[in-house]
């Protein structure tokens, strides 16, 4: 069985509870996906499929790609992911189409991974969140990063050294959110809290392959009397 599906982030929006508590919530257009190719333990050395995302809007692709599509009879698609499979489940088959309903069901554990906001080049303090230097007295160290090594030993700056830079374009996965509702007619899943990215942007769906963390009980706080 597949575990994952592509889809699309739509924007985020808010539900109400059993309870009455309203909880952020982001709605992922989620498929409908095809099998372009089928992974297989005696030729790959693994189980998995590679999906596209089935669009309203035709791919143009080169003759390399058209031919990988035209062995699976599916028409092109522009985002290719590759998802595991369960073990022990339904072998998957070039052609086949997978729908959210399918994987994903209310209440399910799942991970979205995604891209996020490019910010540009931003300085160690938005970057790194470094706390800057002192703001008045005339210090005249405000937002620099300070020290980036010494001058005798080793004279030369470290690898890893944190410093201003591009910020922002990676490769972003949160984990175990709760699928709030799955709508199986307009092909949308409803997942709690944010997600990476901005509207628009492909998103990888999967189930959750990590528990979540067991929370530690708070102690009680005493009132004054």
């Amino acid at each position: 069985m597949v575990t994952g599906i592509i889809g699309r982030k739509v924007g985020m929006t808010q539900l109400f509870d059993e309870n009455g508590v309203v909880r952020p919530a982001t709605v992922l257009k989620a498929g409908p996906c095809v099998v372009v190719q089928a992974k297989v333990v005696d030729a790959d050395g693994y189980e998995a499929v590679q999906l596209g995302l089935v669009e309203e809007r035709p791919a143009k692709v080169n003759k390399p790609t058209a031919g990988h599509y035209k062995k699976a009879n599916v028409p092109p698609t522009r985002i290719r992911r590759e998802v595991p499979l369960s073990p022990g489940g339904d072998p998957a088959r070039p052609g086949d189409q997978v729908l959210v309903a399918a994987i994903f069901a209310d209440g399910d554990q799942v991970d979205v991974i995604g891209t996020s906001r490019g910010k540009g080049f931003q300085g160690v303090m938005k970057r790194h969140n470094f706390r800057g230097g002192a703001a008045t007295h005339g210090s005249m160290f405000h937002r620099a990063p300070g020290s980036i090594g010494a001058s005798s030993y080793p004279s030369r700056v470290i690898k890893g050294m944190r410093a201003a830079g591009r910020m922002g374009g990676d490769r972003v996965t949160v984990r175990n959110l709760r699928v709030l509702k799955v709508d199986t007619e307009n092909h949308l899943l409803v997942v709690s809290g944010a997600v990476p990215g901005a509207p628009g942007v492909p998103v990888l769906v999967r189930k959750a392959v990590a528990p979540p963390r067991a929370t530690q009980p708070q102690p009680e706080k005493k009132g004054k009397k």
